[in-house]
């Protein structure tokens, strides 16, 4: 049980510390994943693709924005990316995971089964 609090923890840690340009990134990523997602049976392959279009994302916001150069900065993202450990991965793939399938769901009873 530890285990899930920590976890749980850790999403509120995303949530309550990220600024709000990367929530906004993370709440459009979601809803569009959402809602071109066509059943919940891909809910699995469409957070993997969500979580990478967050990465990319995240990218593109310190190239454009940051000013940081294209070529260094990916390799670094590169270094950043193997290092990652599960602790970290595991709750944004949660948050993800359940942001899409409310989106989903959502989309479901408001505009019907299309």
């Amino acid at each position: 049980m530890s285990f899930l609090m920590e976890i749980w923890h850790s999403v509120q840690g995303i949530v309550t510390s990220s600024d709000w340009i990367t929530l906004a990134v993370m709440a459009v990523i979601v809803l569009g994943a959402g809602f071109l997602m066509q059943s919940m049976g891909s809910l699995p392959v469409t957070t993997i693709v969500a979580l990478i279009a967050f990465g990319l994302a995240g990218y593109v916001r310190a190239v454009t924005l940051g000013k940081q150069n294209a070529s260094a900065y990916a390799g670094t993202d590169w270094q950043a990316f193997l290092n990652l450990q599960m602790k970290t991965l595991l709750p944004y793939l949660v948050l993800f995971l359940v942001a899409i399938a409310v989106a989903h769901a959502l989309r479901m009873v408001t505009l019907g089964r299309r």
